[in-house]
């Protein structure tokens, strides 16, 4: 199976490892000798599995037998080079790349097209070419063609009258590099010494198509800009991450001619089984029956996207936003669930609730005193900063599913708050702070509202970032895990600095080990301080 126009032009094989040279060998009777020990094992018969493409390790290929594949590649590579006849080199699949469109809007080309002179580049002192603002498209072809203001100017090169380029530029190519012209606006070259500030971006987010078209043509974009000393940076973005897609249940119905209508998942039923499963589906319009094509990318065609405008007149946009953040990863696809978006809903309702039963002590509270808690009182403040402390470091992971879950654990440990004393209004005061300082970039109107409400300040989004309090965090206790002969048989809460008799004792009188003991002598005690504590009998 060859394609001309990939590689170097050399003819490979490798039917015992290719599923397309797997067809072709089979189709004309052609040998198919492995090379590689898969999963599968060593030989390959038909048919074909997908086993067969795996790396593995070499076999049947003389003195590269046994190496994997990074050792062979590096092996063959190596060979190749000693002989002359070859060396390691990166493949860019970027081909010739035609900017030109046949369109008004768009960056203008800067050629002028001179009778006498041919193409001529605009002089870089005429540069930007303007497009004019008046024209209006209407179907008929690229207004500029009719525009003589425009079309017509001198030749930059001899001064005879010319003709100006009329396409404009593909999009992707002002994608290819906006990112440098934000860190410097109103220069008056392309970009200028402030791009060294700014550049490379801190953080590109974008769907996985980009990482075939945008991402390729920026970072190609960039390195020509490097070349020309427009720049000092080779790539263009620190850090990538691909979000993913969200999906949703697909219905339709086929016509009698072959082709398929689509419907929308509010003007079908479904009925499931006790497990779950989809086992019918009927249009609402006329109780006739619907296929159900599973779930699938969000999509105008399969008529099966959600409409935001719909869900925030419902449930309001913070709600559309926590679903979102909590549903799933950011790189992972999303299953869209109305049920899910209720519970979002369900949570934000019991935060505004906690938080208006209790205005009236916040607004009155003041700073914790850890001095003057309690022991449930401590440990409610330790369980606030405890899931602070993680959801903060999701934040930084891009976690947001489990920020949004921390968060939810703060509010719960809220709820624990006992009493209506001065102590417990400011524990309330301090943990409603940061909570509501977490959730902002999540949920930001109901936030800033809140914040406001309960005289925090002016706009939650200007107030410091929430940080855990080390001493809120401090135990007096801590919790061992017991092992019996190297098997998990019971916990046991000691104080952080009990002595290691003292540890030993309390582990050797908890209840289940001792019977897992059952009178045996104890031979050794390993204790793990802090972590664990195991009786070797």
């Amino acid at each position: 199976y060859v394609l001309m126009g990939y590689g170097e032009g050399a003819v490979m094989a490798v039917p015992a490892h290719d599923e397309r040279d797997f067809a072709f060998a089979h189709q004309f009777g052609l040998p198919i000798k492995p090379v590689i020990r898969t999963s599968a094992g060593d030989e390959t018969p038909a048919p074909w599995r997908d086993a067969y493409a795996e790396h593995g390790v070499c076999v049947n290929s003389g003195h590269y037998d046994g190496l994997d594949f990074e050792r062979a590649v590096d092996a063959i590579a190596s060979d190749l080079s000693l002989r002359d006849l070859g060396e390691k080199k990166v493949i860019w699949r970027l081909r010739d790349w035609g900017i030109s469109r046949q369109r008004y809007w768009g960056t203008p080309i800067p050629i002028v097209h001179c009778g006498a002179c041919g193409a001529v580049p605009v002089r870089d002192e005429q540069l930007p070419v303007v497009l004019p603002e008046h024209l209006v498209p209407d179907g008929s072809g690229n207004p500029l063609n009719k525009d003589p203001e425009f079309l017509n100017c001198p030749c930059p090169q001899c001064g005879q009258p010319a003709r100006r380029e009329t396409d404009t530029m593909d999009t992707f190519v002002d994608s290819s590099w906006y990112f440098f012209r934000y860190g410097t606006p109103g220069a008056n070259a392309m970009v200028d010494a402030r791009a060294d500030y700014w550049m490379p971006v801190d953080q590109y987010i974008g769907g996985i198509e980009h990482a075939i078209l945008h991402l390729l043509y920026s970072r190609f974009w960039t390195k020509v800009m490097r070349d020309l000393g427009l720049t000092r940076v080779s790539e263009p973005f620190a850090n990538l991450l691909t979000q993913g897609m969200v999906l949703n249940h697909i219905f339709f119905r086929k016509g009698e001619k072959g082709g398929i209508a689509y419907y929308p998942p509010g003007d079908v039923e479904m009925a499931r089984d006790e497990q779950g499963r989809v086992t019918g589906v009927v249009a609402v319009a006329d109780g006739q029956p619907v296929e159900y094509g599973g779930i699938g990318t969000m999509s105008k065609s399969r008529k099966n996207g959600v409409d935001p405008q719909t869900l925030i007149e419902q449930y309001g946009a913070d709600t559309a936003r926590l679903f979102m953040m909590f549903a799933a990863p950011p790189e992972q696809a999303l299953e869209w669930s109305d049920t899910g978006v209720a519970g979002a809903y369900r949570f934000l309702r019991r935060l505004w609730v906690y938080a208006a039963e209790q205005q009236e002590a916040i607004r009155a509270a003041g700073e914790p005193d850890a001095a003057a808690l309690d022991g449930p009182s401590r440990a409610v403040r330790r369980d606030i900063h405890e899931a602070l402390r993680q959801a903060v470091f999701d934040f930084g992971r891009h976690q947001f599913n489990t920020v949004v879950s921390g968060a939810m654990k703060m509010l719960n440990a809220l709820t624990r708050i006992e009493g209506g004393g001065a102590a417990a209004g400011a524990l309330r005061r301090e943990g409603l702070s940061l909570l509501l300082r977490l959730l902002s970039p999540i949920v930001p109107h109901i936030t800033h509202t809140l914040w406001r409400e309960l005289g925090y300040g002016d706009d939650v989004l200007a107030a410091a970032w929430p940080k855990p309090d080390e001493t809120a965090l401090a135990r007096s206790l801590v919790t061992l895990v017991v092992q019996v002969n190297g098997k998990l048989r019971g916990q046991i809460e000691v104080p952080v600095d009990a002595e290691r008799g003292a540890i030993e004792r309390a582990a050797q009188a908890e209840p289940n080990v001792q019977r897992f003991v059952g009178g045996k002598p104890v031979r050794k005690i390993v204790v793990v301080p802090g972590k664990l504590v195991n009786l070797v009998c």
